[in-house]
């Protein structure tokens, strides 16, 4: 009997699963899988230059800017304070990494050199110019992060001097030079205590600049076209 039984459960087993369910199952697999690829290859060959694209705007153009902050006057209308245009400097390090490339005859090997050149390079560029740490810009040149800030208020002539640097070097990314502004005080220390000074990031910390400080410092804006 107990035969019979286990027999019978055997015969009901088989039957729950038949062989063509599985050939079914297998086909449909197949199937998606093959779509699977054929979505991967369309996303990293069709759109992966948009995408790219599109990735580097968020990462390097949309970024909010401090508008120039209003100048403060004395009776006679000579300027206490006063706002000039300077410049931020950002990287984007994924910009400084070399890929492999069949067409450039760059195999795995070349492409981890010519990227510790490349790193090195922008590292020693960018500590020169704005008298910075080498070790420390080129940690951030070698950083994971999307965007680096290297300095900030950075006067005209020094953002010349990175400009036909990059040039010289051939170097047309991954370097950022965006608009800035920097409070000036033409007295020096003059009526300090009364005119007060201002943060960072300009923000009114004391004073006249602390007290009007919501109708100094303007409206953020966003940039969409930073210089490179």
């Amino acid at each position: 009997m107990e035969r019979n039984k286990r027999k019978g459960k055997k015969k009901v087993l088989d039957k729950a699963i038949p062989a063509y369910r599985l050939k079914v199952a297998s086909k449909i697999m197949i199937i998606v899988f093959a779509l699977l690829i054929v979505r991967i290859g369309f996303i990293q060959f069709v759109q992966g230059a948009e995408l790219k694209e599109l990735a580097s705007r968020q990462q390097t153009l949309n970024k909010i800017i401090s508008p120039k902050r209003g100048a403060i006057y004395d009776a006679n209308g000579k300027a206490l304070a006063m706002s000039a245009s300077v410049d931020t400097i950002t990287i984007n390090p994924s910009k400084f990494i070399v890929k492999e490339s069949k067409s450039k005859n760059i195999d795995e090997t070349t492409a981890k050199y010519k990227t510790i050149e490349l790193q090195e390079t922008v590292a020693k560029g960018l500590s020169e110019i704005f008298n910075l740490e080498y070790e420390t810009v080129l940690a951030q040149v070698r950083s994971d992060k999307s965007v680096e800030t290297i300095i900030k208020q950075v006067e005209k002539d020094a953002v010349d001097k990175l400009e036909s640097w990059m040039k010289e070097n051939k170097i047309t990314e991954g370097i950022n030079i965006d608009e800035d502004n920097k409070r000036y005080y033409p007295y020096g220390n003059l009526a300090s205590h009364v005119i007060g000074f201002t943060g960072t990031d300009s923000q009114g910390l004391y004073g006249i600049e602390n007290k009007w400080d919501s109708e100094l410092k303007g409206t953020s804006r966003e940039n969409c076209n930073n210089r490179k």
